[in-house]
């Protein structure tokens, strides 16, 4: 019998993949395999266990065999990961997960299910995630020929309809469900949001970046470009320029009077 492998990252498209996979293949033969980074939300696991309650299939959870999280990767590596490149997911989901693969599957008869949603930026990246997988055959249930784009939003009212509440990182405005919002391979706009409203956690990730460049040099996870030339910008610079655009001004001497 053909064994189903659903790569369930704990975000609401390999939710949905999940959801299709079970509607047609049926449980039997489901795996739901889960990488654990250990920098994840708490809620993405209260989200992961109701899954495996909905589906009735249990969670395999896989992890890197040094049980690092990514900032020990990276110190590890001595490579900072940034938005171009970021080692920790190779070290803490793909080789773990592939690692599993290889040792309780045989290629002939089994299939890998990625979840990603049907936008086209999302399907570019179909043939590299398929040839990665060699030699497992790889479908992708939200980006078949007859399924409907949905949005993120259409996709968390299936969860929601299903009587499972989608993860919170979500309702808090991040794209995704990923690293408890504290992502190397997020741009300037995550940052600054998760400064907004986790400041605690992008503290650890600033605190995190500065013993890096202590070890590592002037190594950054974000970059910006002036004139059009590349420069580093530490999250601790980011953070004083967010906070300088969003600072109220003191009032003046004729509004005091006022």
């Amino acid at each position: 019998m053909t064994l189903h492998v659903v790569q369930f990252s704990g975000g609401i498209g390999s939710f949905c993949a999940a959801v299709r996979v079970a509607e047609k293949h049926g449980t039997d033969q489901l795996v739901l395999l889960i990488a654990n980074t250990r920098r994840e939300d708490a809620d993405l696991w209260r989200f992961a266990d109701d899954t495996s309650r909905l589906l009735g299939v249990p969670l395999t959870v896989v992890s890197d065999a040094q049980r690092r999280n990514p900032g020990q990767v990276f110190r590890d590596k001595r490579f900072l990961g940034n938005d171009r490149l970021a080692p920790c997911t190779r070290a803490l989901k793909q080789v773990p997960c592939r690692r599993w693969m290889t040792e309780h599957t045989d290629p002939a008869d089994t299939i890998v299910y990625i979840g990603i949603e049907n936008a086209k930026r999302d399907r570019a990246r179909i043939p590299a995630i398929a040839r990665n997988w060699k030699p497992w055959r790889v479908q992708f249930p939200l980006c078949a020929k007859r399924e409907p784009a949905r949005t993120k939003d259409q996709l968390l009212d299936e969860a929601r309809a299903l009587g499972i509440e989608p993860p919170r990182l979500y309702a808090l405005g991040f794209a995704h469900n990923n690293c408890g919002g504290v992502c190397v391979r997020a741009g300037q706009k995550q940052w600054k949001h998760l400064l907004d409203v986790l400041p605690d956690r992008y503290a650890e990730a600033e605190a995190e970046e500065e013993a890096l460049r202590d070890l590592l040099g002037d190594v950054t996870i974000l970059r910006e470009r002036r004139k059009g030339i590349s420069y580093p910008l530490t999250l601790a610079e980011l953070r004083r320029r967010h906070h300088a655009s969003t600072a109220v001004p003191a009032p003046n001497a004729s509004q005091r009077a006022a």
